[in-house]
C-alpha cells in the first residue's frame, strides 16, 4: 500500500468564465482571522483567492511583529507559511514604482523561484513588481527585470554579480528577508550574506527566517539586528491543507501508477521515496 499526499488546489476558472470571475467582488468573510492580524485588504484579497482560511502557527505568531516594523528571528521550516509571514510586511510597506524597497535572500535556486512565484501572486491587487535572481540562467534579462521591481528574490552569489556589476542599487530596501538561513551558513554563504547586509540602509527592517536557530545563526542576528523579537513555530506543515490518498495496487503496477499521477497531477514540487 502506497501513500500519496497533494495540497489541495482550487479548480482554475474555465476560459469563458475568466472576466465574470475577475469581474466578481471578492468575499472576505473566510479570511477573517488574517484580518485580525493586521493584514489589509489588497493582501486579503489574494489570500482569499488561493483558499487559505485560517493562519499557520508562524503566520499567526510572526505577522503582528512583521507588520509593526520591529526586526523578528523565527524557526520556522519549508512548508509551515512563512512566505506570507515575511510577505505580509513587504506587501504591505512597498509602493509601486519607488524602486527596490524589498530583498529576500534564499539558498538556492528553487527557493528563490518558489518565494518570488508566492510574493507575485499574493501582491497581485497591488500590482507589485516581482523577479527572483539566482545564477545559471542568463544575467541580461535580470538585469532588464531589476530595472523596474520593488521585490527581489535572490541567491546570495548572484547578488553579489549583480552588485559588482553595478546592476542593483539596494539604497531604498526598507525590508531584508534572510530565509532559511541556516542552509544558506551551512552552504557557505555566510561571507556573501555580511557583504549582502551591509550594502542595505541600516534603518531597514530585518527578518529572520531558519529552521534552526545555531550558534552561528544568532551570531549573525546579534550583528545585523535590533533587538529581534524572537518567535518559534512548533508545527511545520498545516495538516488542514494536506489531502491523502492510498493506493492499493499490486506491486507489477506501482511504477506505471507513479509515472501515471508525475504526469497528470499538477503538482510543483514531489518527493518520491
Amino acid at each position: 500500500m502506497k501513500e500519496y499526499t497533494k495540497h489541495n488546489r482550487k479548480q482554475k476558472p474555465q476560459k469563458g468564465k475568466t472576466d465574470a470571475v475577475k469581474n466578481q467582488k471578492i468575499d472576505l468573510s473566510s479570511v477573517g482571522t488574517f484580518k485580525k492580524l493586521g493584514i489589509a485588504e489588497p493582501l486579503l484579497m489574494s489570500i482569499a483567492e488561493q483558499g487559505f482560511e485560517e493562519p499557520t502557527e508562524i503566520q499567526e505568531k510572526s505577522i503582528p511583529a512583521v507588520l509593526s516594523g520591529k526586526d523578528l528571528m523565527a524557526k520556522a521550516a519549508t512548508g509551515s507559511g512563512k512566505t506570507l509571514s515575511f510577505g505580509a510586511g513587504i506587501i504591505q510597506n512597498t509602493e509601486q514604482k519607488k524602486g527596490l524597497q524589498a530583498l529576500v535572500l534564499t539558498p538556492t535556486r528553487e527557493l528563490a523561484i518558489q518565494a518570488a512565484k508566492a510574493l507575485k501572486e499574493f501582491s497581485k491587487h497591488k500590482s507589485l513588481k516581482v523577479t527572483a535572481v539566482y545564477g545559471g540562467v542568463s544575467i541580461s534579462n535580470q538585469i532588464q527585470a531589476l530595472r523596474r521591481v520593488e521585490i527581489a528574490v535572490a541567491t546570495p552569489g548572484r547578488l553579489l554579480d549583480h552588485m559588482e556589476r553595478g546592476t542593483i542599487n539596494l539604497d531604498s530596501i526598507n525590508i531584508l528577508v534572510l530565509d532559511e538561513a541556516d542552509r544558506m551558513l551551512d552552504m557557505g554563504f555566510i561571507d556573501d550574506v555580511q557583504k549582502i547586509i551591509r550594502a542595505c540602509p541600516k534603518n531597514r527592517q530585518t527578518l529572520l527566517f531558519s529552521a534552526t536557530l545555531s550558534s552561528g545563526v544568532k551570531r549573525l542576528a546579534r550583528k545585523y539586528m535590533r533587538d529581534p523579537q524572537e518567535v518559534f513555530a512548533e508545527s511545520f506543515v498545516d495538516p488542514t491543507k494536506l489531502e491523502q490518498i492510498y493506493y492499493d495496487i499490486e506491486d507489477r503496477l506501482k511504477f506505471s501508477l507513479l509515472l501515471h499521477l508525475l504526469k497528470n497531477e499538477e503538482s510543483e514540487l514531489v518527493m518520491v521515496f
